[in-house]
């Protein structure tokens, strides 16, 4: 069972896969969007074909009293789009602290400001779907 994990940002959508049996969710790329949501959903089912993945976990950012707002509704319906055009599981995931978790754990491994504006969507989107996984797998 292989998953896909996304933390779509305002103008990036951070991608990680986990292994074959399940378990363990790596970082996989990070594509640059700027809104062209219709070409990610493409790019995203080009990358499900190609690596036989089973279940999507979209990061879901709620508001830190657990509520939605803005970004969250934009999930919602990025969750959809991705539901009508890919035919398999879509999860919502929270990912409130995420993108600062995995900011942390750039900078406490000594990567540099530059370096760390390309992966951190990545680092982040393996974050979500790891604790999904973790979940899934108890």
């Amino acid at each position: 069972m292989r998953y896909l994990g996304l933390d779509l940002g305002s103008r990036t959508l951070g991608i990680a896969i986990s292994d074959k049996t399940g378990l363990i969710a790596s970082s996989y790329k990070t594509i640059k969007h700027n809104e062209e949501y219709n070409r990610l959903v493409k790019d995203i089912s080009n990358i499900v074909e190609k690596e036989n993945i089973d279940k999507v976990v979209l990061g879901f950012p709620k508001n830190m009293n657990n509520t939605i707002g803005p970004k969250g509704e934009l999930s919602i319906k990025f969750k959809e789009k991705l539901e009508r055009k890919l035919n398999i599981p879509i999860y919502l995931e929270d990912e409130r602290l995420t993108t600062k978790t995995a900011t942390d754990v750039l900078i406490s491994s000594n990567v540099s400001r530059k370096d760390r504006k390309k992966v951190v969507d990545s680092v982040a989107a393996t974050i979500i779907l790891q604790s999904f996984l973790d979940k899934e797998n108890k």
